[in-house]
């Protein structure tokens, strides 16, 4: 469920003019543009964005550009586009730090449905004019590339229907690839890329009931590389996605430094989907509210604006049309 507050009635004009004044003078008014942006859904955005061009000729997300700054700007950037596009940027700039990053690239194929891939795929094209899977081949190598390359170019079935027996075979293929240490195995490698999520849940249950643990307990094994840790994304991705983001978050924080990149990407995509759901995980998991931990690692209007969009202000109750 989404954690975003969004007023009963809203004006994208009214919205527009209030974000307008908010960057206008010597000074930014970052409280106002939390307020309107941060209790907006994604189409109210989008109406904003419009007419915004359409009474000042000028792009509203190029002003905010030039009038934030840090961490905070990036976390608006991202969140002020059109989801399909975010995640196209998320991409690149994971694309560009392939071997640091991509787990990002393994999130937006695994997790998103088939349609939202499609429609990642489209916004990347129109957005860099190169494919997706294009970008993903020139900056990957060896096995890496072959299943990443095979992630971003699927289109899964989504249906809820199951081969039983089939699920069966392959949890012993699987399972013979891990034993024999052969998880580039072009098998695996077509399993993990092309099953539908109902299908390869049903894998991963026959896999632990005929042999006595979970595929990605297996995989921590020797030799741990990035090629193993991809194969554990895409299972964990697929299997519980809210678990898989619940860990994002808590290495996010609980590193020396919070990791900001991260911490932005799971509030700023997850927030109209499903962060809500992630919070209850965070809490039963850490004993400590996401809210919480969120406030004691960051500060100021970068703070306040994740807060805003886990559905906790921690600032004045200075508001724009709400």
């Amino acid at each position: 469920m989404s954690t975003i507050k969004v007023p009963a009635n809203t004006s994208p004009v009214q919205d527009a003019e209030a974000l307008h004044k908010a960057c206008k003078g010597w000074g930014t008014d970052e409280k106002a543009i939390i307020s309107i942006l941060g209790h907006r859904y994604s189409y109210q955005r989008k109406q904003i964005r419009q007419a915004y061009e359409e009474l000042y000729q000028e792009n509203l997300i190029k002003r905010l550009e030039s009038e934030l700054s840090g961490d905070f700007e990036k976390a608006v950037y991202r969140w002020i586009l059109e989801p399909a596009d975010r995640d196209a940027v998320l991409a690149h700039v994971a694309i560009k730090n392939a071997n640091k990053d991509y787990h990002v690239i393994v999130e937006i194929s695994s997790i998103h449905s088939p349609e939202e891939l499609l429609a990642v795929r489209r916004a990347y094209h129109n957005r860099y004019k190169r494919s997706l899977e294009e970008d993903v081949a020139a900056h990957t190598t060896g096995d890496l590339r072959k299943l990443l390359v095979a992630l971003v170019s699927t289109f899964r079935y989504s249906g809820d229907e199951i081969d039983a027996r089939l699920a069966n075979s392959e949890a012993d293929i699987l399972h013979d690839a891990i034993k024999d240490n052969k998880v580039n195995h072009e098998e695996v490698i077509r399993i993990l890329s092309t099953r539908s999520k109902a299908q390869l849940l049903a894998t991963c249950n026959h896999y632990r009931d005929d042999h006595g643990s979970s595929i990605t307990k297996h995989l921590l094994g020797e030799p741990s590389d990035d090629f193993r840790k991809a194969l554990r994304t895409v299972i964990r991705g697929i299997i519980d996605p809210k678990k898989y983001y619940e860990k994002v978050l808590r290495n996010a924080i609980k590193k020396n430094g919070t990791d900001e990149d991260e911490l932005t990407r799971v509030i700023v995509t997850r927030a109209e989907k499903d962060l809500k759901d992630i919070k209850e995980v965070y809490f039963k998991r850490n004993s400590v509210p996401l809210d919480q931990a969120v406030a004691k690692d960051t500060s100021g209007d970068y703070k306040n604006f994740l807060l805003t969009l886990l559905g906790k202000e921690d600032y004045s109750s200075y508001s724009v049309g709400i």
